[in-house]
């Protein structure tokens, strides 16, 4: 009798629902750890004690243990409260009453915490939504294909990145991709994919920075119907790109216990769905992009280095446009090119005010700010030349070149008059950089207050490096 009680012991510490019997009397006979977790109860409170007494807050006729001791059974009861450290809890409750010849002699309650489950499946039923919505938004618009023609560039250093990145798409290995926001990683990306033999199969592509962390397995893996409550038989990002290639943009924002999962995928080439029970296997390349060096990426913990070495078996690295002068104006006349039969419009080019202009400026927002730039003036030109008149650019003398002067000193050259100031500072460039990064950071967080995710997709940047950089540079938010 001794051994059947430890068992019965040991069981109840040691399964993962929460068990509340009482007996005829409503006295708590048994309470086990997992209930305590769940309700913020103590045992001690809680056994031996008269149930009303102890939970007389909750309503007689809504107490599922009081109506099983009249003998009413409750399967699969979904109840929302708050517990006793005011903590929200959804539960999935049986409760049931307990009989010996026919006489009722207790009541059982077997309870379950599905608050993350629940909050999760609402989350994936949101994104489902959204999903449904963007396709209907989308249904006729084609999207985009970029291929190696696409790419504009004359510079020694896009030059190297298209060569190795041809290279890399003779092969199914699997490619990192390190370059600011707004350089073209995801240009290049599908330049790899549509000249490799997968251009046939699926591209995808997921911004890693911009999903909370509760949606990545799912999105990545699938769902299996009946693995959580609402949860319906879905396809995986794995799994839809399979025979093609998936793109995982900003990976440094990917949660690092969902890194070992991926990395198991890229070993084993198998994916299981949430709530599946079997392995389904996957034929999908993988091509990652960061603007964090991988380096520190590393170096802070924010990826594993196992992942690392897997994802980087060919590193491409993509210069900004400040590095690569010699192609501005080669991408301006391309957007010009562009925008004028997207707009109707007849711009023969830029002024010459512009084009010194954009020769000096750093632009901070590289490929993606230059277009932007020239989008909008084009808007707002009506013929003719594109002219300092419109230019959507942040006028700020520490967001140009420097030039240098006949006295060894330098000045930072400002298209706006009176603006000119001296520097001798031999570490310009990273004092620069700093000013235009804290500026950036800045607008966002005034641009999305409270709300740091928002911010950190904005700047195409993890919710993490964000954190940090607000920290570094002693911004309020």
């Amino acid at each position: 009798m001794k051994m059947e009680v430890k068992i019965l012991e040991e069981l109840l510490e040691n399964i993962d629902e929460g068990v509340h019997y009482v007996d005829k009397e409503n006295i708590t006979q048994i309470y086990n750890h997992n209930m305590e977790k769940i309700e913020g109860m103590n045992h001690k409170i809680v056994l031996g004690k008269n149930f009303r007494t102890i939970f007389k807050d909750i309503p007689e006729e809504e107490s599922t243990l009081l109506k099983a001791l009249k003998g009413v059974t409750i399967k699969d009861n979904i109840q929302k409260y708050l517990n006793k450290n005011g903590k929200e809890i959804i539960a999935l409750n049986t409760t049931l009453p307990i009989k010996i010849n026919e006489e009722i002699i207790g009541a059982l309650e077997i309870s379950k915490d599905i608050t993350k489950i629940k909050n999760l499946s609402d989350e994936l039923i949101k994104l489902q939504i959204m999903n449904k919505e963007i396709k209907e938004r989308n249904g006729n618009t084609k999207k985009r294909r970029y291929e190696f023609d696409d790419i504009i560039g004359e510079s020694p250093k896009i030059k190297r990145a298209i060569e190795l990145a041809k290279k890399a798409a003779e092969s199914d290995a699997t490619v990192l991709i390190y370059g600011e926001t707004g350089t073209g990683k995801e240009l290049l990306s599908q330049a790899i994919h549509y000249k490799s033999v997968r251009r046939n199969g699926p591209f995808l592509a997921i911004n890693c920075a911009t999903l909370p962390e509760s949606l990545f397995e799912g999105i990545l893996f699938g769902t299996e119907r009946g693995g959580f409550t609402g949860a319906v038989s879905k396809m995986g990002l794995f799994e839809q790109a399979n025979g093609g290639t998936l793109l995982l943009d900003e990976i440094n924002s990917i949660p690092t216990d969902l890194q070992a999962k991926l990395l198991r995928v890229l070993q084993e080439k198998t994916i299981r769905r949430i709530g599946g029970i079997k392995d389904i296997p996957v034929d999908v390349r993988i091509i990652s992009t960061t603007n964090e060096n991988p380096k520190e990426i590393v170096k802070t913990g924010k990826m594993r280095l196992d992942l690392y070495y897997r994802l980087n078996l060919i590193y491409l690295e993509l210069p900004p446009l400040r590095e690569r002068k010699e192609d501005i104006l080669l991408l301006s006349q391309k957007f010009l090119t562009r925008y004028n039969k997207e707009l109707n419009k007849n711009i023969k080019g830029l002024s010459k005010e512009v084009e010194k202009i954009f020769m000096q400026y750093l632009w901070p927002g590289n490929i993606r700010e230059l277009e932007n730039v020239i989008q909008s003036n084009m808007i707002l030109t009506d013929e003719g030349y594109l002219t300092k008149e419109f230019l959507n650019i942040y006028w700020d003398e520490d967001l140009f070149i420097k030039k240098p002067k006949k006295d060894n000193k330098e000045i930072y050259v400002n298209i706006v008059p009176g603006n000119e100031t001296n520097i001798n500072d031999s570490n310009l460039l990273n004092d620069l950089m700093s000013k235009m990064e804290e500026k950036y950071i800045r607008e966002a967080v005034d641009t999305y207050p409270y709300n740091l995710s928002k911010a950190a997709a904005y700047l195409g940047i993890s919710r993490q490096a964000l954190q940090y950089k607000i920290k570094k540079y002693n911004i309020k938010y």
